[in-house]
């Protein structure tokens, strides 16, 4: 597949992202006034019907969000622009996976009055311009493979963290979700092949998606619901939102509990 094509698939990706924060698709659910008034502030932290909400907390539900608004653009890339099979099988992963992961962030950060971007940041970006400037698909493969396991490879034990010290339940899991996804991914991407591991070990991605943290959430103040981080078209892609050999990575877990079936109160495990 020529380069133009896969800036072309990228280029649209983003303008579909921005296009919704102009246009956003609403959830709808009962008691949304009551959903964004149950917090209530104590410094950094806000108390929660579901336990107290950090900065740390809040940080995950970020960069969840994040992760999909660059990978599910990176996974149709690859789809578009490489024959490999191991990396055509990744990229069936990434979708799958990150689809499912957006929609449970969203559902979790309207529950809890988080605010969400609609496009990747400035570094994410990057990631995906340097994917796209690859000019054969050798070097595609490569760049694509080893610039999305250092992403998960950073984000990775900061899902184990907040999975291990978080008091909100929803958090909790939410970090269990995505922690089922991440090592999928990390493994699915290793098999590709491709992977430079003493590159991966000396320039490990550092900083955060939300370096300063996001913002405590307004008690009373209602926060839009982010629109679904989607592919730009339909591309076949036929894996489970974490699957991979049985046995290495469980991937039993529920749909997440759509808003307007329960009246806000989740159902968590």
């Amino acid at each position: 597949m020529r380069r133009s094509k896969g800036s072309v698939l990228v280029a649209v990706a983003i303008v579909g992202t921005v296009s919704a924060v102009a246009y956003p698709v609403f959830y709808s659910y009962p008691n949304r006034n009551a959903a964004a008034a149950a917090a209530v502030p104590t410094g950094d932290t806000v108390t929660t019907q579901w336990g107290p909400l950090t900065p740390v907390d809040r940080d995950l539900i970020i960069r969840v969000r994040l992760a999909g608004l660059w990978e599910l653009p990176a996974g149709q890339q690859a789809l578009e622009r490489s024959g490999n099979k191991s990396i055509r099988e990744a990229a069936d992963h990434l979708i799958k996976g990150h689809t499912d992961l957006d929609k449970r962030s969203r559902i979790i950060a309207a529950k809890l009055g988080v605010e969400l971007p609609n496009q990747p940041n400035a570094q994410q970006q990057g990631w995906l311009d340097e994917m796209t400037a690859a000019k054969t698909e050798a070097e595609y493969n490569k760049t694509w493979a080893n610039l999305l396991r250092a992403a998960h490879g950073k984000i990775f034990p900061a899902i184990a963290a907040v999975r291990n010290q978080t008091r909100n339940t929803l958090v909790r899991q939410l970090a269990s979700d995505a922690n089922q996804t991440v090592l999928d991914h990390i493994t699915i991407l290793e098999a590709t092949g491709e992977i430079d591991f003493a590159q991966i070990a000396d320039n490990s991605v550092t900083g955060t998606a939300s370096p300063t943290g996001p913002p405590p959430p307004v008690p009373g103040q209602i926060v839009q619901p982010a629109p679904a981080a989607e592919p730009s078209t339909n591309p076949d892609v036929r894996s489970k939102p974490s699957p991979t050999t049985p046995g290495l990575v469980p991937t039993g877990r529920p749909d997440p509990e759509e808003l307007n079936k329960d009246q806000g109160e989740p159902q968590v495990q």
